[in-house]
């Protein structure tokens, strides 16, 4: 297998050829790192990036690996992790050059229970600021690059956790989503990124935005992929108030039963919106796929899905106020004040009342209640990622069918629904533009019920094999 195949190559895979000693975790790290340095300079996916220490611990799990010390099939697996989640003595800038020296003394709890999987950190990657923005633009430490064409957005705000894994840079990444950065760069990178039901993956370490809406996930090449990592990360964490109580789902054990079973919902109002015309195009067909698989197609209403949007960001700009603000006004930092000038989200949060919150929540928990009546109709429900392909950077307006609006009033409108009720849901590559830009189809589920919407996820990624396609960088 050559350095490149390496680079893309699977868990499975890898696991496979470390156990078989075909492949020594060295050598594999060695054409990870190889390969950050070969499309870095156009990509800039990283922040920080630990070579000298992934290979010593390459040696150790090669050593670890030959003694039949074996962790399982995270064992020598290269891993980046979005610059919010602490990593016990490597900087952790939160995308903001005020933090460019912030080193923390403790690892994040997904960090920990990954490095005692046996995985191994290559580097912290590039982020949107304060993770608040979804196209991922980031003035301090320059922009990520979309990999299918670096003049294109890759999304945000987990943007170097997209572009790492679909350049092949890294094998697993860890993004985090408030209002969609996981799926968001996920679908516009090409790649497969989970949002997992709100509680099951610990947030301790990780560097808030919203805490009741921040989730975080995996972001990898295949939905298999996500569902090793997801089972290596979930679970109960008493450091994390908001931790889910009780044995996660086992995302594993039935991934590859099929969906013959399943009932599959299609929101009527998914087509209500602006919405271009190749990603309609490539999300029902894989919706007729699915109904080619076994699945039964059932069309539903989601009648509050877009009011969530509203409530969303209201919830949103009203906690990171809260978390960021203070630190803002109160230091002298000119940096700092750069932030509170150039992301009016935190200003704006300021002057939300404590009654315009609850309101919000309260719309918010009977939003969750009318979620799980219009989830109660269908096993999973399958709709379009995002209304569009990724677009130039630095784009302020797009033109989406008919309608020209702010990026931000386009990017957010399909995955920002599950923040808001804290449901699990995936996104995976259903096709590409005429132009080579992937297109996302997204799979919501029931709450806990993770596996079930990975395993809708496999059988159509099997059926369709869009995930086997690497951009030509």
């Amino acid at each position: 297998m050559s350095p490149q195949d390496l680079c893309f190559a699977t868990i499975e895979q890898l696991s496979d050829l470390f156990r078989s000693k075909t492949v020594s975790p060295v050598e594999y790290i060695q054409a990870q790192l190889d390969r950050i340095s070969a499309t870095e300079d156009k990509l800039n996916s990283f922040i920080t990036i630990t070579g000298e220490q992934a290979l010593a611990e390459a040696k150790i799990a090669e050593t670890d690996i030959i003694e039949e010390r074996y962790k399982g099939p995270l064992h020598g697996i290269s891993m980046g992790l979005k610059d919010l989640y602490y990593v016990k003595g490597i900087r952790n800038t939160s995308g903001i050059k005020v933090h460019d020296q912030f080193v923390p003394d403790y690892d994040s709890t997904v960090a920990a229970r990954l490095k005692s999987a046996g995985a191994i950190l290559t580097g912290k990657l590039n982020l949107a600021p304060l993770a608040m923005s979804g196209t991922g633009k980031n003035e301090f430490y320059g922009s990520a690059k979309n990999p299918w064409d670096i003049r294109m957005i890759p999304g945000g705000s987990s943007s170097g956790s997209g572009t790492a894994a679909a350049s092949g840079q890294c094998t697993v990444t860890m993004g985090s989503d408030t209002g969609g950065s996981i799926r968001i760069p996920a679908s516009f990178c090409g790649i497969v990124g989970h949002k997992p039901t709100y509680g099951l993956v610990s947030r301790y370490g990780v560097t808030p935005l919203a805490f009741s809406l921040d989730h975080c996930g995996p972001m990898v090449r295949t939905v298999t992929d996500a569902a090793l990592v997801m089972n290596a990360i979930s679970g109960f964490d008493p450091q994390d108030p908001s931790s889910t109580r009780g044995n996660p789902p086992d995302c594993l054990v039935n991934l590859k039963k099929g969906i013959e079973s399943y009932t599959v919902g299609v929101a009527n109002e998914f087509w209500d919106v602006p919405l271009d015309t190749e990603v309609k195009e490539s999300v029902l067909k894989a919706i007729d796929l699915m109904a080619d698989l076994g699945a039964t197609i059932k069309n539903v209403s989601w009648p509050d899905i877009y009011e969530s949007v509203s409530f969303g960001h209201l919830i949103s700009i009203s906690e990171a106020s809260n978390i960021h603000a203070k630190m803002a006004r109160t230091s002298g930092d000119p940096l700092i004040d750069d932030v509170l000038y150039k992301y009016p989200r935190i200003q704006a949060g300021l002057f939300m009342s404590a009654a315009d919150y609850l309101l919000a929540q309260q719309w918010r928990l009977r939003y969750t209640k009318n979620s799980r009546k219009v989830f109660d109709q269908a096993d999973v429900i399958v709709g379009p990622t995002l209304q569009m392909a990724a677009f130039p950077i630095g784009s302020r307006e797009i033109k989406v069918g008919t309608k020209v609006d702010k990026v931000e009033n386009f990017v957010p409108t399909y995955t920002r629904p599950c923040d808001q009720n804290g449901f699990p849901a995936v996104t995976i590559p259903c096709g590409f533009t005429k132009t080579g830009l992937p297109i996302g189809l997204q799979i919501a589920g029931k709450p806990h019920q993770d596996d079930i919407v990975l395993r809708a996820a496999f059988a159509y990624e099997q059926a369709s094999g869009w995930t086997t396609r690497r951009p030509e960088f």
